[in-house]
């Protein structure tokens, strides 16, 4: 009897079927499981301090030019380059000879006109006399009268030229205006100066004014936070010298320019430094750091933000574990933070790293980040 394999056939088919389907079943579920691990930062509102760094040129309180105030030969020079002098101390000397020797016939034309003016007085007293006993007509008292005026005006011009040479002659012992540092000095000894030439320039460095720009919408957060402090020490400043250090002296924002630079959008500040070693010099630079409080602001992970054409972004993670490619308007930079201006609200979860490899609309395993890790990003910069 021949035997019918029609049932084997059709079992066979079912296994395999229901094999492939368990196969299908089990690759989906885990291709499910293998969403890819990031990590996720909740958003939330904090209060923080703001330190915003602005590029400041160093001036000394007080720097002057010094200039001859005469022509002659520099004679003598009594400092050098970098030296510290005080008031009133003597720098330089030009020779006085020429201005000696005017003095001298200054002082002659005086003692000349004094002893005019002498034989005048005596002159008029006789003619007074005369006119008294009507030997001689009153005219010639008049005319006695005028030449004594005429003599004692030339006793004032020959008096101006003694004060005129005396001037000049101290005017060739260039002295020190104030305390101050010495800059460099162009002339050596012997030169010929005239008048005018500048001989070298002083600097009192025992304090120094630091000047720097506002731009105009930070400076009006500026002065909003000024208005609503309650400590006198708001207002104070520190600086990072140039090669990026600390300067020990916290200073403090003395004027503000009346008016807004058109050209720029600026405002000028001027906040005065202490430097009782001379550290600062006058025309260093620096960086100013101001420090204001901020309130309730959201901070944004560094290592979150990406950029497109100038524009910044973040991945939102919604409810399903989504990502959202999300953009954001940054006031400024804060350490490894920024300060969101719009874009983002406290609450929303946002991923924290690996910006690069994920894309809009891919699901994520969230996992929170290490407790360290934002603290290790902060180090790194």
């Amino acid at each position: 009897m021949k035997k019918s394999y029609a049932p084997v056939y059709t079992m066979l088919a079912v296994l395999t079927v229901l094999i492939y389907g368990c196969a299908g079943g089990n690759a989906s579920d885990k291709k499910k499981e293998e969403a890819p691990s990031f990590p996720v930062y909740t958003l939330k509102q904090t209060d923080t301090v703001l330190q915003t760094g602005y590029v400041a040129d160093i001036q000394a309180i007080k720097n002057v030019e010094v200039r001859t105030r005469v022509k002659g030969f520099l004679e003598k020079i009594f400092v050098d380059e970098g030296m510290a002098v005080k008031k009133g101390q003597l720098l330089f000397k030009i020779n006085d000879e020429e201005f000696r020797v005017m003095l001298s016939k200054a002082k002659a034309a005086l003692s000349n006109a004094r002893a005019a003016a002498r034989a005048t007085e005596v002159e008029m007293e006789r003619i007074k006399i005369l006119v008294n006993k009507n030997v001689i007509s009153k005219s010639e008292l008049d005319v006695a009268e005028a030449k004594l005026n005429a003599d004692r005006a030339t006793i004032e011009e020959a008096q101006s030229a003694v004060q005129s040479a005396n001037n000049h002659i101290a005017y060739t012992s260039i002295r020190a205006p104030f305390d101050g540092i010495i800059d460099r000095i162009p002339l050596k000894a012997g030169s010929l100066v005239e008048e005018g030439t500048l001989l070298t320039d002083i600097s009192d460095i025992s304090e120094v004014f630091a000047y720097f720009s506002f731009p105009e919408t930070e400076y009006l957060r500026y002065e909003r936070a000024r208005r609503n402090a309650t400590k006198q020490d708001d207002e104070q400043v520190k600086l990072v010298l140039s090669d990026g250090s600390k300067y020990n002296h916290p200073g403090k924002i003395e004027t503000v320019e009346g008016q807004i630079e058109q050209s720029t959008g600026s405002i000028d500040f001027r906040a005065r430094f202490p430097n009782p070693n001379k550290l600062l010099r006058h025309g260093a630079s620096a960086k100013l750091y101001i420090t204001t409080e901020m309130d309730s602001v959201i901070l944004l992970p560094q290592q979150a933000v990406f950029d497109i054409q100038d524009k910044s972004y973040v991945y939102t993670v919604d409810a399903a574990n989504k990502l959202h490619m999300q953009a954001f308007k940054p006031i400024t930079r804060l350490a490894s933070y920024y300060v969101v201006k719009d874009g983002l609200k406290p609450g929303e979860r946002i991923l924290l790293e690996g910006a690069q490899n994920a894309r809009d609309g891919m699901t994520i395993k969230p996992v929170a980040p290490p407790k360290n890790l934002l603290a290790m990003k902060a180090q790194d910069e």
